[in-house]
């Protein structure tokens, strides 16, 4: 089973403990590599990303650590870089400068107007209440039309590259599932989820299999009835907790493994020495 995780969030953004603090819980529980994905600065303040101004020291600090547990687990510096549209996402010079092992590409926000300010997006991923009420203001109260905007951002970052893993590929439907006239199943949802299948695996990305809330509230990202469309795609997957506290860092993996296995994937990837490598299960 793959012991290694590489979408976590530390006190640099929105985490609730210290760098450090995570890497001695993967070294307790035998990983074999650990990185960290903290959310990435944006062109507006949040409580949850960090700031440009703090980017010297984080990189600084998991270098530090780098070196002392080298002889323990292999550590990676990664960032969770947000998509808003195509002047700001992980394909600018910004993050492509940055040493970085790896990028993640996530859409938390929907760009509704100029400019890229808070007051102008659409968090899919905080409380539902303001979620259901964007839902209503700008998409004239049709769930289908925030999740055809959410899938065509998605598009466009995978198109827009410079990253390596696609993040809870369709978050939306954690809050847009309890929306009036939401349907997993239907043309409008998953035709547009399976044309960012479709261009993930002509990109050659990989797809992780997000286990944050399988504990809470038994909900995979992606989907666990679109799992299959990986396998028989051929997508690379990794199985990642996108934890925010250090007893959190294996949540959900075993489960998760063995309902892989269950569906028939064989590997999963893994950086080892500092290259994606696909390993069996």
């Amino acid at each position: 089973m793959q012991l290694s995780n590489y979408h976590s969030h530390c006190l640099f953004c929105d985490g609730r403990s210290t760098p450090e603090n995570f890497i001695r819980f993967a070294i307790a529980h035998k990983f074999r590599a650990y990185g960290f994905s903290s959310h990435s600065p944006l062109p507006f303040e949040t409580n949850w990303n960090m700031s440009k101004d703090d980017m010297p020291e984080y990189l600084a600090e998991i270098e530090r650590l780098k070196h002392k547990y080298k002889e323990q687990l292999e550590i990676y510096v990664g960032l969770e870089i947000d998509f808003l549209d195509q002047t700001y996402n992980a394909s600018i010079p910004y993050f492509r400068q940055l040493p970085l092992d790896y990028r993640i590409g996530s859409v938390h926000f929907l760009p509704i107007a100029q400019p890229l300010a808070e007051r102008n997006m659409v968090c899919i991923d905080g409380a539902f209440d303001e979620f259901q009420h964007s839902v209503n203001l700008h998409y004239g109260g049709e769930i289908r039309k925030l999740v055809s905007h959410y899938f065509t951002s998605i598009q466009q970052m995978i198109e827009a590259g410079g990253i390596d893993i696609v993040g809870h590929i369709d978050k939306i439907y954690m809050n847009g599932q309890k929306c009036k006239d939401f349907d997993l199943n239907a043309d409008w949802y998953r035709t547009p989820f399976e044309d960012c299948l479709h261009l993930i695996a002509e990109k050659g990305l990989m797809v992780e299999i997000n286990t944050k809330n399988l504990q809470k509230k038994r909900e995979f990202y992606p989907h666990i009835s679109y799992l299959h469309r990986l396998l028989e795609l051929q997508i690379p997957i990794l199985v990642n907790s996108d934890c925010h506290y250090p007893d959190l860092v294996n949540d959900g993996r075993e489960e998760t493994f063995q309902i892989l296995c269950e569906l028939g994937f064989r590997s999963t990837c893994e950086l080892i020495d500092g290259t994606w490598q696909a390993v069996p299960l």
